[in-house]
């Protein structure tokens, strides 16, 4: 459910309580997650006494701890990049630099340690040390799917020659600009590792100061998505620390305003795209508009 906060919902919700609001379908977010299940898998599971069984899950556990491993590793370099450019731009005192006070905030509450937090910063302070730069790219993959892919890079030549070499090799095409953003809204992302209740979090945004607030399922079950306006969304992740929660994950992330659904085929293949893509060390993010 979508709600835009006023005086008039304030008092409406201080009045009537939870009657106030009325159930309603909550929407499935369209957002990239950075790992996929394949609904057409055919792995048939030998008895768990068997050592074969024991091997294969074995196999399974490296492989999922090396993919999480990953995943950590990926994130932590993407908060280093930013924490260099912002201390850049702005100096190294948090109190001072509002934007690295931010992203400081997002970068722990993405659990990246406070050590990787600390060299960066320092990195940042010498010279020696190139700076970083957003950029983003548009593409076309199969069935009508379309990519905004987030890189942050200190080479922009190299960064444009391997996305265009990624999206090229899958068979995918690079976009003009403007031609598939304009279909996205950036919004800020605040990810809870629970179920939030609709009511409690609106009262806590309105505490927090906040006039925006979409809340849906995550994409794991039991855990929930609240979309805010970006510039609330330091105050959206206050919001709901204060509820007790705090498994909290915080980011800006383009949302699909024309979501499309495509076949199992052509799912596949766009994934394949994806995932070249996120492999790439100057790829932030890459967010798509399938709704399968």
């Amino acid at each position: 459910m979508k709600l835009l906060i006023s005086s008039s919902v304030v008092a409406l919700v201080l009045i009537s309580g939870a009657s106030a609001f009325s159930p309603a379908a909550i929407k499935t977010p369209v957002v990239l997650s950075n790992s996929h299940k394949n609904p057409n898998s055919n792995i048939h599971h030998p008895s768990s006494g068997s050592a074969l069984f024991m091997g294969r899950a074995a196999a399974v556990r490296e492989k999922t701890k090396s993919k999480t491993d990953a995943i950590k590793a990926k994130t932590n370099g993407i908060y280093g990049k930013k924490i260099i450019m912002a201390v850049k731009q702005g100096g190294p005192d948090p109190d001072a630099n509002r934007a690295l006070g931010d992203l400081i905030k997002q970068a722990k509450a993405n659990s990246v340690p406070v050590d990787n937090i600390n060299r960066a910063i320092k990195r940042a302070s010498d010279t020696s040390t190139a700076n970083f730069a957003e950029g983003t790219f548009e593409a076309y993959g199969f069935g009508g799917a379309s990519f905004v892919i987030n890189v942050l890079t200190d080479n922009n030549n190299r960064s444009t020659s391997d996305v265009k070499s990624a999206v090229g090799k899958n068979n995918g095409k690079i976009a003009e600009t403007g031609s598939v953003l304009f279909m996205y809204d950036l919004k800020g992302k605040v990810e809870v590792a629970a179920t939030l209740d609709e009511e409690e979090l609106l009262m806590a945004a309105i505490e927090a100061g906040c006039d925006d607030m979409e809340l849906v399922e995550g994409d794991e079950e039991g855990t929930s998505i609240v979309y805010t306006d970006p510039k609330e969304a330091n105050s959206m992740l206050e919001a709901v620390k204060s509820l007790g929660h705090e498994k909290v994950k915080m980011s800006l992330s383009y949302i699909t305003k024309a979501p499309v659904e495509v076949s199992e085929e052509e799912f596949e293949k766009n994934m394949i795209l994806i995932d070249a893509l996120e492999d790439l060390d100057d790829v932030d993010s890459v967010v798509h508009n399938m709704s399968n």
